[in-house]
């Protein structure tokens, strides 16, 4: 008996250490089934999602917004999208989202908010214009993404094509970012595409472009959003640049402080919008059909003269405006203030050789 004790004793460490492993083994055993049935719901869960069922609250106002929403009315009737309603600002007329929407048979809802926002995954804002709050924002499981017209975190703000535009950019593009409360255009960044701009590119040709590049970049988040979520990038603070609302006001020309590439490059930006204006007698004068011109002809000829100073070109049948640094534009069409647009001919007869005068002066108003 004692040796049978003492045996049984002596050999107790090779039989604990066998019992640990067997322990072991059944745990991981166990521990692998429960954590891989978890795994397999939240890819099941995934995959649910990821496949469609998205309920989807979208705000926006104008055309370029339009773009956007018809991706996602498109993702709708092919039942990815599950739920789709759209809020937009109340105006007196109807906007080109209202409109849409009304053709297609969408919700529309006013802003400010009054329905349950927890009702859908994700809001979605293109060209919206209104601060959301963080309670709002925070209503969405997903959050909220903004389709935005720049590469930011170059151009934040309200007006980032126009400032895109009279600052000379060779490229524009669009990004999808997260929204944040209290600051526009500040969040994180999804997705990116830059494209290449032309140097005779006007607002209205950008705008549209811009707008189906929107487009595209949104179908291409929805195609993998939660990874895209995920993987969200913050902007670089260091290269921030802002582009406010403008006025009519940012139509006027300085010819003192402005070169020929940035008296075209404001007219090309604001195309559609403002022409742009400058003085003559006190009188406020608007010019159109806005080119750039290099001349040696009339560099002769406006030689020593200072910015501003206009003549008459019967070559090219306008009339030829000096810039800062030797440089020049022309203007084909002229409205004076009160009276109807004219062309350069008879503003010329009216207002220059008509006064036996070879030259004028417009000034900055």
């Amino acid at each position: 008996m004692y040796l049978i004790f003492n045996r049984a004793v002596y050999n107790t460490a090779p039989f604990l250490y066998s019992l640990k492993e067997v322990t072991k083994t059944f745990l991981l055993t166990f521990n692998s089934k429960i954590y891989n049935k978890h795994y397999t719901c939240y890819s099941q869960s995934h995959e649910k999602q990821q496949s469609g069922a998205w309920k989807v609250l979208f705000f926006g106002t104008d055309e370029f917004a339009v773009e956007s929403l018809k991706v996602l009315y498109s993702k709708y009737r092919s039942k990815e999208v599950e739920r789709l309603e759209i809020v937009t600002v109340n105006q007196k007329r109807e906007n080109s989202v209202t409109k849409y929407a009304k053709e297609n048979k969408i919700i529309v809802n006013k802003w400010p908010l009054e329905i349950n926002k927890s009702e859908f995954h994700i809001g979605i804002v293109v060209s919206f214009g209104q601060l959301i709050p963080s309670k709002i924002i925070n209503a969405f499981p997903l959050g909220m993404l903004n389709v935005h017209s720049s590469l930011l975190p170059r151009w934040r703000g309200a007006a980032p094509i126009i400032y895109t535009l009279i600052n000379g950019d060779s490229k524009a593009g669009v990004t999808i970012m997260k929204i944040m409360p209290k600051r526009f255009d500040i969040g994180e960044i999804i997705l990116q595409k830059a494209i290449d701009i032309d140097e005779h590119e006007t607002l209205p040709e950008l705008y549209t472009k811009l707008a189906k590049l929107g487009a595209n970049l949104l179908e291409e988040t929805f195609e993998n959003l939660l990874e895209l979520l995920k993987c969200a990038r913050p902007q670089d603070e260091e290269n921030v640049t802002y582009a406010p609302k403008i006025t009519s006001k940012i139509s006027l020309v300085n010819w003192n402080k402005m070169s020929a590439t940035n008296v075209y490059n404001l007219h090309r930006a604001l195309v559609g919008l403002y022409p742009l204006t400058t003085s003559f007698q006190n009188a406020k004068i608007k010019l159109l059909d806005v080119q750039k011109i290099e001349s040696e002809s009339i560099a002769t000829n406006l030689e020593g003269a200072e910015p501003g100073t206009v003549i008459y070109s019967k070559k090219n049948n306008a009339l030829i405006i000096k810039c800062k640094e030797n440089t020049y534009v022309s203007a084909k069409q002229v409205t004076v203030q009160g009276k109807r647009t004219m062309n350069a001919l008879n503003f010329c007869n009216g207002y220059i050789s008509g006064r036996n005068r070879t030259k004028i002066l417009f000034t900055s108003m």
